[in-house]
């Protein structure tokens, strides 16, 4: 009995020190959900159902790739270091489009963007999350979030670029309220998985893809 249980205190032990260990190279994978209070809104989110997102993250370079049969396929590409944001989106009636600018809110912007550092903290897949309340404007619109990040996981996170550096560490999970045409939104985020692998430097480049057009008017 007694080496059962020295067994199981070492086991709780390596998944937590596991846990707290720096991650600078692997793949996340998020489970999103989306839902509105307006009936006609949420039905139709429903019939899209949940998303995932994989990110794959190294040296201050990171890519989010999103699909969904009715919304098409978006990949966002970000490099710290060039401070430069490659989205590429092929969406049904559109076709392959790329979009290549910086990703570095202007001061006018970051003034909209009040952050506060909360109280609270919530542990996901082992790693404690710090608190974060945001409130920003975007296209016109109130937005509010409440986000949890970590900073044992050193990604780069376009869910945080708009706050410029008030957001410390790699957000875990974030929900998100917005009024869209009249409707509350609600998007909910959260990691599922975190995988420790090498991410080739050619899924991470700036460089859009054979068979992409630059977006008009971006």
């Amino acid at each position: 009995m007694k080496k059962v249980l020295l067994l199981s205190f070492a086991l709780i032990f390596s998944v937590n020190a596991t846990a707290q260990t720096v991650i600078s190279e692997g793949v996340l994978t998020a489970n999103q959900t989306v839902t509105s209070d307006n009936a006609q809104v949420n039905a139709q989110l429903e019939a899209m159902g949940d998303s995932k997102a994989t990110t794959y993250f190294k040296d201050q370079k990171s890519r989010t790739e999103t699909s969904n049969p009715m919304t098409g396929d978006l990949v966002i590409v970000l490099d710290a270091a060039e401070k430069q944001m490659l989205m590429l989106l092929d969406q049904p009636g559109m076709g392959k489009k790329f979009v290549l600018q910086s990703f570095v809110p202007s001061e006018e912007d970051l003034k909209s963007v009040i952050v506060k550092k909360g109280d609270e903290t919530k542990t996901i897949l082992g790693y404690e999350c710090q608190q974060y309340i945001i409130n920003m404007k975007q296209n016109g619109q109130d937005v509010e979030m409440e986000m949890f990040t970590t900073d044992k996981i050193s990604a780069f996170s376009h869910n945080t670029t708009a706050m410029g550096d008030k957001i410390e560490g790699y957000p875990l999970y974030f929900i998100m309220t917005m009024n869209q045409m009249g409707s509350n939104m609600v998007v909910t985020s959260e990691i599922t998985e975190i995988k420790k692998e090498s991410v080739s430097d050619e899924k991470l480049s700036l460089s859009p893809p054979e068979g992409y057009t630059k977006l008009e008017g971006m």
